[in-house]
């Protein structure tokens, strides 16, 4: 047995971990990475994109954090959860449970709202069930009183009727406070006749009635003949009755003869009608694949009994003053808190402590909200309705709420949707998990965001197979004094700012039909108020503002809908009154959302590379002597495939009581293609050496595009050309073969931009929307270029954009404002960005005044 001194020397001499250690760490492009991140500090990862900061942020850290706790949990809780799977590295030591803040964080579902996701509606149901006035059957509302709390039986003084007060729960929209009508959704769906019959010239043999076809009903128009409906002839050559029985017709069993491949049958069925049909499968449409084949043939609307509160009379009834809980949540949450600490001085003495405490949890929920700038979002509103970065944000706030300690938190690209307004506040929240006693890692590009860390990790030196490193680290300082880091020069104001040489803006035609100035005015919709717009045509135009001051609702909703209509001359939408479009007549929303659905989508797919690399194997020598054709070179349907993955290069293992496990295909080695494919060959000048399709698929862009140079093929200098431009977008380091699902959301911009650049786009305008999420500010720069590219072919640019870099190359800035929500909505400033830089009214022009520098 130890003595008690010993045992107490021992205890003195144990070392606290300061720092995880990672050894040998090769997830994705990790080139065998060893390094030690500091403890209880704010850790930032910076590096191009593609370098390799999520694959150690989130593919070591957070997989390997996540997956150590989870296996403290048994077997069968483990099986409900998802789980990330082992990552690849020698050892990671000292390493505290791990919570992941995504970039982009689940959207919800229809019932959730952005009260129901930040917990903020749970204390305003408390607040409403125990500080209200509460009605009796009769209407008389009672004086606020202890016993509801108390749960004491309330009588009405005036008709001396017993008073059921709600309980939270019955106020609540997803449970027994529902609105009967929609049930708590807010919205209703009507059936659109006018999308039941689009053809009046089809006969309904033919097909008129279309959800009949949708969802499998052939055979009502014969049922509907029995009921004496001609199906022979055009539905505008019906009669109303006749009209009438399609959409109205009763669910009658008719006796019918249909005729089929195994003979003549004879048949009882019953009658569904057209609106009957969609109706049906509404109440089935559980997901969203159903729910869009249901979506063509209705109409949304508010709901006309809840007004869109969601609620039913009795979960409306209860008041504090004079509003009740719908009225509550409509405003914005800095309204909510600003009536709140009200509460407690209108209630009775003896409520008041218990309304103190309520109103305190809720105050202490919604600063942090306020403080990353989202004070006006109402708590009625939709999370689908939210952007990403409200999403992400609004996620990383209730994680500061929930005052954990010792957890690691891996937070991805929380810049994202940021006003430099709000920079400071995210800095704080980051710093507020550090002071709880937890470590924070955040990858990100903003050069604000990284000067605050603590300690900071840069990855490159570039993307791909030319990244992986760790090229830098220590504090801001040290990064700055390193030679070898590429992000310095922006830490210390040495790299130029301008990077394009602006366009003086054009003067306005004497015509409409020659104006150089597109022009849309527009009427009061959600907050934004009437506009009146001018962007400048050929131009590069930058929308800014603070989060919901209305830069989405302008242009997304409806300079883009409103080019659209005109576009395939359809009516401008109700709130657009008019629209000069100066020449433009083509638009192209070019977003960050995922390009394709599955692995089969593939860079090379996508930019048609694959198509011309299947007609050049299927002309070598070797493929025409085994008589291959282009189609055998298909991964997705040819001859050449791989039998075991079905082309997708990969395979899911079904491990019973754990998650399925996805693994490289065991036969093909994730090539997606047979062994026999490795036979047929060819090669180029620039590499002689005899190469496979599966070969090429593997190589990075810029590898192949140096193999198809200098050729005088002109199928070749086809693929060159096309690889080339991948290049001249910054995404040389993408493998041909790798799935466009998998890239981030900068990624797939710049792809769906390759299929543009060349083309003359004098009618053309690209409309981006934060274009430099997710992009290191040399990626930014290579964007700029790209979009000059365009500008040269003729095209419009317009990007909504909070990136100071962007701003700054700009030929015209639109800025909204001047706040949020119901102080958001206006155009408060307009110009070039030395202009703006130089409006008192622009907070936008402020931070770009200090960025340029201007005095």
């Amino acid at each position: 047995m130890k003595q008690a001194g010993e045992a107490s020397q021992e205890r003195q001499t144990h070392v606290v971990p300061q720092a995880i250690q990672v050894e040998g760490a090769r997830v994705h492009n990790l080139k065998s990475v060893s390094l030690d991140i500091p403890l209880n500090r704010l850790v930032g990862i910076a590096g191009v994109s593609g370098s390799g900061k999520s694959s150690l942020a989130l593919g070591v850290l957070y997989a390997e954090g996540s997956r150590r706790y989870l296996d403290a949990l048994s077997t069968y809780t483990r099986r409900r959860m998802t789980q990330a799977e082992q990552a690849q590295v020698d050892q990671v030591r000292f390493l505290p449970p791990a919570l992941a803040l995504r970039q982009r964080p689940g959207v919800g579902g229809m019932r959730s709202t952005f009260g129901t996701s930040t917990e903020l509606l749970n204390v305003l149901r408390l607040m409403f069930s125990r500080l209200a006035s509460h009605r009796c059957p009769n209407g008389h509302y009672q004086e606020p009183t202890m016993r509801v709390a108390a749960e004491i039986p309330i009588t009405c003084p005036v008709c001396g009727a017993q008073v059921q007060p709600p309980s939270a729960e019955e106020l609540a929209f997803n449970s027994l406070g529902a609105c009967p009508t929609c049930q708590g959704t807010g919205t209703i769906y009507e059936v659109d006749d006018a999308k039941l019959v689009p053809d009046p010239e089809l006969t309904i043999d033919q097909g008129a009635v279309v959800p009949w076809r949708t969802f499998g009903f052939n055979v009502q128009p014969d049922i509907v003949r029995e009921f004496g409906v001609r199906t022979d002839v055009p539905w505008k050559d019906l009669s109303q009755r006749e009209k009438d029985i399609v959409f109205n017709g009763p669910e009658e069993k008719k006796h019918i003869t249909i005729t089929s491949v195994k003979g003549v049958h004879e048949l009882d069925f019953t009658f569904r009608n057209a609106r009957l049909t969609v109706t049906k499968e509404l109440e089935r449409a559980s997901d969203d694949k159903r729910m869009a084949k249901v979506a063509k043939f209705v109409v949304e609307r508010t709901c006309p009994d809840c007004q869109g509160s969601r609620l039913n009379p009795a979960a409306r009834a209860p008041r504090i003053g004079e509003h009740n809980l719908a009225q509550v949540t409509a405003w914005p949450l800095r309204d909510i808190l600003s009536w709140a600490p009200s509460v407690p001085a209108s209630l009775p003495a003896d409520m008041r402590a218990m309304a103190q405490d309520l109103v305190d949890t809720l105050e202490s929920m919604g600063k942090r909200l306020i403080q990353l700038g989202l004070g006006y979002l109402t708590l009625d509103r939709s999370s689908a309705s939210l952007s990403t970065g409200e999403r992400q944000r609004a996620q990383l706030a209730r994680a500061v709420r929930n005052e954990t300690t010792g957890v690691l938190y891996v937070l991805d690209e929380p810049s994202t949707g940021l006003h430099p307004a709000n920079i400071e506040g995210l800095i704080g929240v980051m710093r507020d998990l550090v002071s709880a006693g937890n470590s924070v890692v955040f990858v990100d590009h903003d050069v604000h965001v990284l000067q605050a860390a603590d300690y900071f990790i840069e990855m490159g030196p570039g993307a791909g197979r030319l990244g992986g490193q760790v090229i830098a680290q220590g504090s801001p300082e040290q990064i700055a004094a390193n030679p070898d880091s590429r992000i310095a020069g922006f830490l210390t104001g040495r790299e130029p700012v301008l990077v394009r040489q602006r366009q003086a803006l054009p003067t306005a035609g004497k015509g409409r039909a020659d104006s150089a100035w597109m022009q849309m005015t527009t009427g009061p919709i959600h907050t934004v108020h009437p506009l009146q717009v001018r962007i400048p045509r050929g131009r590069m135009t930058a929308v800014t503002g603070v989060s919901g001051s209305g830069k989405t609702t302008m242009i997304l909703e409806s300079l883009l809908p409103g080019l659209q209509a005109q576009e395939e001359g359809k009516a401008l939408p109700r709130h657009v009154q008019s629209l000069e479009a100066a020449g433009i007549s083509r638009v192209r929303l070019v977003d960050s959302s995922p390009i394709g659905i599955n692995v089969r989508s593939t860079v090379a797919t996508y930019t048609s590379v694959m198509d011309l690399l299947r007609k050049a194997f299927a002309s070598t020598p070797a493929a025409k002597k085994q008589g291959l054709k282009l189609s055998d070179f298909s991964y997705n349907t040819g001859s050449l495939r791989c039998p075991q993955c079905d082309g997708t290069g990969q395979i899911s293992l079904d491990v019973q009581f754990l998650p399925d496990v996805t693994i490289t295909c065991p036969v093909c080695q994730g090539s997606r293609y047979q062994p026999q494919a490795d036979d047929i060959t060819l090669s180029t000048p620039a590499h002689p050496e005899p190469m496979s399709l599966p070969q090429v698929l593997d190589m990075d862009v810029a590898q192949a595009v140096s193999v198809f140079s200098g050729s005088d093929s002109s199928l070749y200098k086809r693929i060159h050309k096309a690889l080339q431009t991948l290049c001249d977008l910054g995404l040389d380091y993408l493998k041909l073969g790798e799935d466009t699902p998998s890239l981030s959301g900068g990624e797939a911009q710049r792809l769906k931009l390759s299929n543009e650049l060349g083309k003359q786009q004098s009618t053309s305008l690209f409309i981006l929307d934060e274009p430099t999420t997710g992009l290191h500010p040399l990626d930014v720069r290579t964007l700029i270029g790209v979009l000059q590219r365009l500008i040269d072919g003729g095209a419009t640019v317009v990007f909504i954009e909070h990136d100071l870099d962007m701003i700054a190359n700009a030929d015209y800035v639109i800025d909204m404002g001047p706040g949020g929500g119901e102080e958001g909505g206006s155009i408060v400033a307009q110009g070039t960005p030395d202009q703006l830089a130089h409006n008192e009214n622009s907070l936008t022009g402020h931070y770009l005044a200090a960025h340029l520098g201007v005095s």
